[in-house]
């Protein structure tokens, strides 16, 4: 989804979050979102090997 957008994709949403929000909520809501992603990639990451380890079970 993200590699659709491209640079200038990405700078017109930063300069339009830095009008909606103003410069002193941005670090917050990046942090927020780092962290969102962040426990993202570990619920898949521990999903897929859950199911990995279902496979294994299964094929024995």
């Amino acid at each position: 989804m993200l590699s659709n957008i491209g640079v200038p994709g990405l700078i017109l949403i930063l300069i339009v979050a830095l009008i909606v929000f103003g410069p002193s909520k941005l670090p917050e809501i990046g942090k927020s979102v780092g962290q969102a992603l962040s426990e993202f990639k570990k619920s898949a990451r521990e999903l897929m090997s859950d199911e990995e380890k279902n496979k294994d079970d299964h094929s024995k």
